[in-house]
């Protein structure tokens, strides 16, 4: 169990999911992203790259809530760097509920489509950010897709994604089996741990898309905090 990568699908994967289940959903993947420190590795990985930049557009992938962005919002403002974010997920209802969540920052806009799509591809960005998102494509899709992210990205790609390990599996789902209202949360939570990644395969997929030049580090929780 968990030696290999699952393919396993998650309820997330649906892109028509709506309702109260993903509202919940995504309230309840906030706290968990706060209180185990989750949020805080994209933060900091964040403020190493724009150290001395006066402005900067950064484009959140799989954005969820918008949380994170909110977060960077914040610290931005209070560094006195004009900065703008663009939350993106192919999922119009998570977009929906982000730009709600958000309402009172004017430097966050949403856009509701595929990363896959030309729409996407033909724009670049100071920053990509991706947390807990790229677990929900396979090794081959993340060749391709780190490729891409590279030459999209003017000043780097920050990966914030989940290490693969049974600690982390059995925790995890003994935690939200407890204290998890989320259908969603409670069926995906371990799915997500084993379609995560060990170290050995982030430096594959980063061989094959020719990157070279990288910081990949662990951190708690059983998280893989990556840089290029």
């Amino acid at each position: 169990m968990l030696e290999h990568r699952s393919d396993e699908t998650e309820i997330m994967d649906d892109l028509a999911i709506s309702g109260e289940v993903v509202n919940q959903t995504l309230r309840e993947l906030n706290t968990i992203n706060r209180r185990l420190g989750g949020n805080q590795i994209s933060i900091s990985a964040f403020k190493n790259l724009v150290a001395g930049k006066n402005s900067i557009e950064l484009v959140d992938l799989g954005c969820g809530g918008g949380d994170i962005m909110a977060d960077m919002a914040k610290w931005s403002k209070k560094q006195g760097i004009k900065a703008t974010f663009i939350g993106i997920d192919a999922n119009e209802n998570i977009v929906d509920y982000a730009q709600q969540n958000t309402s009172e920052y004017s430097e966050i806009a949403y856009q509701a489509i595929n990363i896959f799509s030309d729409k996407f591809k033909n724009q670049t960005f100071d920053i990509i950010h991706c947390c807990l998102f790229v677990h929900h494509f396979t090794s081959d899709q993340l060749i391709n897709l780190f490729a891409q992210f590279k030459k999209q990205a003017r000043l780097g790609v920050i990966i914030n994604d989940l290490h693969r390990h049974p600690l982390a599996y059995w925790s995890i789902g003994l935690l939200t089996s407890l204290f998890s209202k989320s259908e969603m949360v409670r069926n995906d939570a371990t799915i997500s741990v084993a379609r995560g990644f060990r170290k050995k395969e982030l430096i594959e997929i980063l061989k094959g898309a020719e990157i070279n030049e990288y910081r990949l580090e662990w951190k708690w929780a059983f998280r893989w905090k990556l840089i290029f």
